[in-house]
């Protein structure tokens, strides 16, 4: 499987918004295996929008949760239990275009009273990329989100910023995390589909993402 885990050090960090800007600059086929809360759309709804994804490049996610909360505990409000065999790479999309996964929420989030997401990317073993953003804080979720994705042995393939810029919280993140700065996703006023992919090529090289 060719691709990448797009994971954040926390939630509303701009996770999404980069998954999808990735996705159409790769070509690629997005994923996002968990969705929990419904009521203001999905995550693959944004994604499928920014990135103007057809049909065949979408994988339906496996769990829809309706509570905006760790999925552990959406899971339990609607009565079900999320089972690691059920989060297998969908075998339609193991083909040579990159699947692009993300993740929900943070690293460390629970996935049940026994598992971590962190635990779920190891199981996969595809290289990660961790967004952060560059608010106050980032510096200390984002080392402790690198260690542990190395401590379960995942390659991290390196680490994308979002929002304003803060040229010292992310030399310094890159330097103690021994971590490649892949660029910066800045805000932007009208999120559209031409207008991220702008961004996007301002500010990442495209070939940093090739296998």
């Amino acid at each position: 499987m060719t691709g990448f885990i797009v994971t954040g050090t926390d939630t509303d960090v701009g996770k999404t918004v980069f998954a999808a800007a990735l996705v159409a600059a790769t070509n690629g086929s997005y994923w996002k295996p968990i969705q929990a809360g419904l009521e203001d759309g999905t995550d693959t709804d944004t994604v499928r929008r920014l990135a103007q994804l057809d049909a065949a490049r979408v994988v339906p996610e496996v769990y829809r949760l309706q509570t905006p909360a760790s999925p552990h505990v959406a899971a339990e409000r609607d009565g079900v239990v999320i089972e690691l065999d059920r989060l297998d790479f969908p075998g339609a999309f193991s083909g040579p275009q990159p699947l692009i996964i993300e993740g929900a929420g943070g690293v460390m989030v629970p996935l049940s009273r026994s598992v971590l997401q962190v635990d779920l990317f190891a199981r996969w073993d595809m290289p990660v990329i961790l967004v952060a953003s560059t608010r106050l804080g980032t510096i200390n979720h984002s080392l402790l989100s690198l260690e542990a994705l190395r401590r379960r042995g995942l390659a991290v393939h390196g680490i994308a910023f979002s929002g304003d810029a803060n040229d010292d919280s992310e030399t310094t993140i890159c330097a103690f995390g021994k971590v490649r700065r892949l660029g910066r996703l800045p805000r932007i006023a009208d999120v559209t589909a031409a207008n991220l992919m702008t961004a996007f090529d301002a500010h990442f090289v495209r070939e940093d993402f090739l296998a």
